[in-house]
């Protein structure tokens, strides 16, 4: 319910935003607008009117996908692939939104404006990482690969969107805030599985794990940034993607052996939730990492492949974040 509210309020404010913009237009907001089919409104207003439409058209679709195939919670399915792809519309729409109006405010309204554009940041990085955040997998290449793929280029192309110092400390920051918030929150609340097969005595909601640490390679990065900050874009990607592989691994990797001992499985930590659907035989259960990789030279391989996507996402995220700060419209 509070995931289609999102999408119901995106095509409502939008969709007003365009509506009067079009039919009751004041100089400073036409001026401010693109023209599509004849309506006019800001380039992130189209946008995220047709993520909020997607998204709604989705729950139609997840309905009857229920009744003729039956009832079931796995990520992987048509409708929730429309989900996925509204809900993309919709957070694009709003940087592009939020990008527009803070590069057309005065000084102190940017400031208030960038605290918003950063917190949509780690919104997003949190929807990216919940895929990728898994305990059991954090001494395989795999897990630094698929956070590479997925955090690099949205940190920084928001960091220099927002020319704000601290900008990829805070974004991390807000995540791990917002994910520890999950862990704390969500077992208060009695719960018990409505669907099969169930293999774990589930009395309370269980939350996500607990967040990945990279508010140490963000904050690296900020620190880099701040030295680097005439360096070509290639060189600088470069630099701050063997910075953010480095500074993850170095983390991650001794923190993923005391998430799966036996002092973590506290209300803090979280890691003693385990979902109805895991079985008692599963590495998940027993508390062992899953090694993906078949030998050493394919972790090594999938390594390097982890250091290519987090130089690409980063100079992908830094031409994204250069065009933002351009965005007027």
């Amino acid at each position: 319910m509070v995931i289609y509210m999102c999408g119901i309020l995106a095509g409502i404010s939008c969709g007003y935003m365009i509506l009067r913009t079009t039919f009751l237009p004041v100089a400073s907001e036409r001026a401010a607008s693109i023209r599509v089919w004849g309506f006019h409104a800001p380039l992130g207003a189209f946008i995220a009117a047709w993520g909020g439409i997607v998204m709604l058209s989705s729950a139609g679709f997840d309905n009857w996908w229920h009744a003729a195939y039956g009832l079931d919670a796995k990520l992987n399915s048509p409708p929730h692939w429309s989900l996925v792809l509204g809900v993309t519309g919709v957070q694009l729409g709003g940087i592009v939104l939020l990008a527009g109006t803070m590069n057309r405010s005065s000084e102190a309204a940017r400031k208030k404006l960038a605290f918003l554009f950063l917190y949509l940041g780690a919104t997003i990085i949190l929807l990216h990482l919940i895929l990728a955040n898994h305990r059991i997998l954090e001494h395989s290449a795999i897990c630094y690969a698929a956070v590479c793929g997925a955090v690099p280029g949205v940190m920084i192309a928001m960091a220099v969107a927002s020319g704000r110092r601290w900008a990829c400390t805070a974004i991390a920051a807000m995540y791990t805030i917002f994910a520890m918030a999950n862990v704390w929150i969500l077992p208060l609340f009695p719960a018990t599985p409505k669907l099969g097969p169930v293999y774990q005595h589930v009395t309370h909601l269980v939350p996500l794990d607990f967040p990945l640490l990279i508010i140490v390679p963000a904050f690296l990065w900020d620190c880099v940034r701040a030295k680097l900050r005439d360096t070509n874009r290639w060189a600088l990607a470069t630099i701050l993607g063997a910075v953010f592989l480095a500074g993850f691994v170095a983390v991650q990797w001794p923190f993923a052996d005391f998430l799966l001992s036996p002092w973590s499985r506290n209300w803090f930590f979280g890691t003693g939730y385990i979902p109805y659907f895991t079985q008692p035989t599963s590495h998940t259960a027993m508390n062992e990492f899953y090694q993906a990789a078949a030998s050493r030279t394919q972790f090594w391989l999938v390594m390097a492949a982890a250091l290519g996507l987090a130089i690409l996402t980063t100079r992908i995220g830094l031409a994204c974040g250069g065009w933002l700060r351009k965005v007027r419209r």
